[in-house]
């Protein structure tokens, strides 16, 4: 096959995915988690050690604000007194994170009998704060979790493995969670063992490999002037957009994986007024996934250049 026609081949696959993504948005996707620390650590809500239930409302936003604060990358938390439950310590000189459990009390009875913790006059029922101060795993010493599997090294994709090398873009395995920091042109990613597939791994790396691309020596993408805020947005459907095409090409996934809509439906709610927005994102993703080829082809190159010069 041509050079052209396999990048036209491409362009049918990309506007495929794009649509089925589009649809999957438009259905309602469910919500989307972290790819990595499969074993109890962050996803879509920071969870309570002792209960296993996950956190809700205003304590979601003051336990994600700690743990990016703190550079946790678990979202296990818990009391004093429930990690003590658990046979683990909390480190002594921890700072613990406020959380507020809201109670509603019971109206006395008309005889003037108390029912509840606290009453009300006229009968009805209202709520009240309670404070709790709570730590994260991150925190503590001598805790064992449950046993959970890890994703053995001979998991890995060799395909996906071998066509990141291709980019030639720096990147450090070891880090509490995914990201590319442009000031150093490099990614960061958890290691392996953490995820939850092999497919997740890959995903997660192109996502940030698209990030990548947009660099000022790459493709230069800078969504800043025509889209203000929501530059960031933009910036994250284009690499997860990246990402589920160019599994897509490898034959890793062949229809895009619900955490992909789930994720790009989560970024969008930004660009809500803008209903050209997807179909932007798509156009710069397309030209990210076709810049990653297009190294592919030139390593061979290289690699077939240097055997003639030898």
């Amino acid at each position: 096959m041509s050079r052209s026609a396999a990048s036209a081949n491409r362009a049918d696959v990309y506007t495929r995915i794009t649509s089925e993504i589009i649809s999957a948005i438009e259905a309602g996707a469910s919500n989307w988690r972290m790819p990595w620390h499969h074993n109890g650590s962050p996803t879509t809500r920071p969870t309570n050690v002792q209960s296993g239930k996950r956190y809700r409302g205003i304590n979601v936003l003051a336990l994600w604000a700690a743990a990016d604060s703190a550079g946790y990358a678990d979202g296990l938390w818990g009391t004093y007194k429930q990690w003590n439950s658990a046979g683990a310590q909390v480190r002594k000189g921890e700072r613990a994170t406020t959380v507020v459990l809201w109670k509603e009390s019971k109206p006395k009875h008309q005889d003037g009998e108390d029912e509840g913790e606290v009453g009300d006059d006229d009968g009805r029922p209202r709520l009240f704060a309670r404070a709790f101060w709570v730590f994260n795993r991150a925190q503590v010493d001598n805790y064992d979790p449950p046993a959970r599997p890890i994703l053995p090294e001979d998991d890995r994709i060799a395909e996906a493995d071998r066509f990141f090398s291709g980019l030639h873009i720096p990147m450090v395995s070891g880090y509490h969670d995914a990201h590319y920091r442009i000031d150093e042109d490099r990614i960061y990613m958890p290691a392996f063992g953490s995820f939850a597939s092999p497919a997740d791994f890959a995903g997660t790396l192109f996502h940030e490999a698209g990030h990548a691309t947009g660099a000022k020596h790459r493709l230069d993408r800078d969504f800043g002037k025509g889209f203000g805020d929501r530059a960031r947005a933009m910036e994250e459907a284009v690499a997860e957009l990246t990402a589920s095409y160019v599994l897509a090409d490898l034959g890793i996934a062949h229809h895009p994986r619900p955490d992909h809509a789930a994720y790009i439906a989560s970024w969008l709610k930004l660009l809500k007024d803008d209903s050209r927005a997807i179909f932007t994102a798509a156009s710069k993703a397309q030209q990210a996934a076709d810049w990653m080829h297009a190294q592919q082809a030139s390593d061979r190159n290289s690699v077939h250049q240097g055997r003639a010069a030898a």
